[in-house]
């Protein structure tokens, strides 16, 4: 017998880190550099608290693994643009250049 899929976590696991990101953005604007390693640390707290939701939903379950990766892959997504403007708001780092 098969579980049926929660879709809910993924939109509640979107709605905490887009939060969490929103909150970064107001409190970036002026930061150092020590306030933008806070801010990425924070950042990176929310992502392994996400993860780990995400694993807990898959291990009871409610979701598959394929469902779990793809929420693994949006947050991570998420949580990398967070970091991306963490940097560009700091004028004390440059921003990072993708790989071409």
């Amino acid at each position: 017998m098969s579980a049926i899929p929660n879709h809910k976590g993924k939109t509640e696991m979107k709605k905490i880190l887009f939060a969490s990101v929103a909150a970064m953005g107001l409190t970036v604007s002026a930061c150092d550099s020590a306030a933008e390693n806070q801010a990425e640390d924070q950042i990176e707290a929310t992502e392994d608290a996400a993860d780990a939701e995400i694993d807990a939903m898959e291990d009871a379950g409610a979701i598959t693994d394929g469902q779990a990766d793809a929420m693994e892959a949006e947050v991570e997504a998420e949580a990398d643009a967070a970091e991306d403007a963490v940097d560009a708001a700091d004028p004390a780092t440059p921003a990072e250049v993708p790989a071409q």
